[in-house]
């Protein structure tokens, strides 16, 4: 019996030696070790296999769950537990990046080149933050470049070229020096060079053939390029001598100016030839090799000399004039020039002015003749009235300013810093022409939306312009306009802190897919319709002067809990130039026929693009999409022929609403486009008729619905010709 007890012993001691062994095994074995990819990394490349339209070429990767660093998904390598590389080039991938791939923050390089991705969106701004290589050429990329590369400090390589990015090149790569090749080559990028191109220090490789980039490239002088190709854009200027000196430098298809190039810096003795007219400079020749064969070039000639006395008699005559005009003056104003030694200084007039002080207190300071030429802003100088005291202290901006006062909440920079956790990447919901937007949470469980406005869309790029566009903004109340809550301009900061509504734009309900989300019911589209037509009414026919959105689209229409639409950005694009606002939504396929001729914003180009959404709510598709074929790329002109044949706008219908909707409603929608998105501007309907058209057929469905007891669904086309369905007004 002991002899038993002892080998039952055994057996459980040579059992747990056994367990032991296996867990050592199982701890030192690497494959074992490296079997728990981070969660959410797993998370991120499952949503990203989602995004891409889970292709089978993708080996290993799934939609749910799995483990990339264990099973060896293709194209992922991993570092322990982290993904640290994506390498999927030329693998005929489609679709997006999806929506959370930023929260791969050990990723170092992502390529997904040579592929078929993005079908006409942008590129999107939830990047992996820690990126060392980004190489997302020859896919079908459009719009801006996201601000969150600007934030890459990491970044040493970067290919966005074969693509269709749009737009100026903003002043964001001032963080990257650390990179060392970018290539934007192949695109439709315009503008100018930003300055922040100089703070690029360790750039050696630079490829911007094939855009539309304008102005000179001197921001690239300092730069030590090995690499650069710049062919086939419409630079101006001379190519300066440092560049010229590069290997591999390519010019070709430019508008280079022909003749030697000034010297640098530009025009260095003039100030000294002012100053004694008849002197030479050191390196003039003597009076004797001065004649007309030297050209002027090395010396003064008689035409200088002339055009010399010709200025100094102009200025005295100037000079003259103000003095007789002080002094005819002087008698009617003897008893306001007592304090005339003591001048108030031109920032505490212009502080008073932002203060809303009295015009009259202004008016009491009298400004030496001087003053005006250095008065600031520009936009308050009336260039075409005499330089004299009156005409600057009767400025009608300031008057504007004090007699619409600003109706929303000053904010602090503290404040929004507090709420939107200083501005993290995190709370980043959107990009735009205007700048960026982000989610804040308050303390006292508020949640508001805070743009931060790019300054180089105001005019003068000054606080009284935003100043200005606060206070015209905060005047515009409509309950389908996304409404402005407060403001903050500190320390340089520019910020408009609006509403903010849980479901996001239109444009991403249409177009991304997203399996938490149902596709918008025909009600729900008639209804959106509705709110966005009558915010338009409101701006054009309600508000005086009319307001311009300019920027009307699927992405500025906003919708609540509810699905009722809130149009944001109103009032914003019209203190940009049309000129440049047309730059940067080139090929939206939103801008009105005429505006690519004019280059004019008007009432009826809104109408347009008010058309344009209407097609997108009918037909689930983009206003323009490179990934389909030719005839069908422009959302405008595939549809507009097939607006009025019965049989083909059943098949146009988007595919999401599965036939669930009205036949005679489908049909009245379809010819309140047709009107809007007319080419001859002045055969659009305005606003109020657009209103009244939809409310009409929303009123014939009530009616109908009524009559036939129809439920509160849509029935499918092909069942029920009536319009069962109750909208809400």
């Amino acid at each position: 019996m002991m002899q038993g007890r002892r080998r039952g012993s055994k057996k459980g001691e040579t059992a747990a030696i056994g367990l032991l062994l296996f867990a050592c095994i199982w701890v030192c074995n690497p494959s074992f070790a490296n079997a728990n990819t981070d969660q959410s990394d797993v998370s991120a490349l499952n949503i990203l296999y989602s995004s891409l339209n889970s292709p089978s070429q993708l080996t290993g990767w799934t939609s749910n769950g799995g483990d990339p660093c264990g099973q060896s998904w293709l194209g992922i390598t991993c570092s322990g537990s982290a993904v640290t590389t994506i390498k999927l080039s030329g693998m005929g991938l489609t679709g997006t990046l999806g929506y959370n791939i930023q929260s791969m923050t050990s990723l170092a390089e992502l390529d997904l080149s040579n592929n078929n991705l993005g079908g006409g969106n942008q590129i999107p701004y939830n990047l992996p933050p820690n990126l060392q290589r980004l190489n997302l050429a020859g896919n079908q990329f459009n719009g801006i470049l996201p601000y969150s590369i600007s934030l890459m400090v990491t970044l040493k390589y970067l290919n966005l070229g074969h693509n269709q990015l749009q737009g100026n090149l903003t002043d964001m790569f001032s963080g990257l020096s650390n990179l060392t090749t970018m290539d934007l080559s192949f695109n439709a990028l315009t503008g100018d060079l930003p300055q922040s191109f100089s703070a690029l220090s360790s750039l050696t490789t630079l490829y911007l053939e094939n855009n539309q980039l304008t102005g000179s490239i001197d921001v690239l002088v300092n730069l030590p390029l090995e690499d650069l190709n710049v062919v086939n854009n419409r630079f101006t200027g001379w190519i300066p001598d440092q560049l010229k000196k590069i290997n591999n430098l390519r010019t070709d298809g430019n508008s280079w100016s022909s003749g030697p190039a000034p010297p640098p810096p530009p025009y260095q003795s003039p100030p000294n030839r002012r100053t004694n007219p008849g002197q030479h400079s050191k390196g003039d020749k003597s009076p004797s090799n001065s004649g007309k064969s030297s050209g002027g070039s090395s010396g003064i000639g008689a035409g200088a000399i002339a055009g010399i006395i010709i200025s100094i008699l102009v200025v005295g005559g100037l000079v003259a004039f103000f003095l007789i005009k002080r002094k005819t003056r002087r008698s009617s104003r003897k008893e306001h020039l007592e304090k005339d030694q003591s001048f108030t200084p031109l920032a505490s007039n212009e502080v008073k002015e932002m203060k809303s002080i009295q015009t009259s207190t202004v008016e009491t300071h009298a400004l030496p003749p001087p003053a005006p030429i250095s008065l600031k802003p520009p936009p308050k100088i009336d260039r075409h009235k005499s330089f004299d005291e009156d005409d600057f202290t009767n400025k009608p901006v300031v008057k504007k300013t004090d007699t619409t006062p600003i109706k929303a909440t000053l904010y602090s920079v503290a404040d929004l810093q507090m709420a939107t956790d200083s501005f993290s990447m995190d709370n980043l919901v959107g990009e735009g022409s205007f700048g960026r937007v982000y989610k804040a949470q308050f303390d006292d469980g508020k949640v508001l939306a805070v743009k931060k406005v790019n300054l180089t869309v105001l005019p003068n790029q000054s606080s009284e312009d935003f100043i200005e566009l606060v206070s015209n903004i905060s005047n515009l109340h409509h309950p389908n306009l996304t409404e402005l809550v407060g403001y903050c301009m500190e320390h340089g900061q520019h910020l408009l802190v609006y509403e903010f509504h849980k479901n996001g734009s239109l444009h991403d309900l249409l177009h991304l897919e997203d399996e938490y989300s149902k596709p918008l019911t025909w009600s729900t589209r008639v209804k959106i319709a509705l709110g966005s037509a009558r915010a338009l009414e409101y701006l054009h026919e309600v508000c005086s002067p009319s307001v311009v959105h300019k920027n009307f689209k699927s992405s500025n229409i906003l919708l609540d809990t509810e699905f009722n639409p809130h149009l944001s950005d109103a009032g914003v694009s019209s203190v940009v130039p049309d000129a440049e606002f047309q730059a940067s939504e080139q090929g939206s396929g939103y801008s009105a026929p005429e505006v690519a001729m004019s280059g004019q914003y008007t009432l009826k180009s809104d109408v347009y693009s008010f058309g344009v959404v209407m097609l997108e709510l009918l037909t689930g598709r983009k206003p323009f999409d490179s990934s389909r074929p030719r005839s069908e790329q422009s959302l405008v002109r595939w549809a507009t022929p097939q607006l009025h044949d019965i049989d083909a706008l059943d098949q146009m219908v988007d595919p999401a609403l599965k036939g669930l909707y009205p036949a005679k409603s489908l049909s009245r929608f379809a010819d309140v486009i047709a009107l809007c998105v007319q080419p001859e501007p002045e055969f659009r309907p305005p606003m109020s008729e657009v209103v009244q058209a939809l409310v009409r057929l929303v009123q014939r469905a009530n009616m109908s619905k009524r009559m036939h007891g129809g439920d509160e669904q849509e029935t499918p086309r092909r069942f029920d010709d009536t319009e069962g369905q109750d909208y809400m007004l």
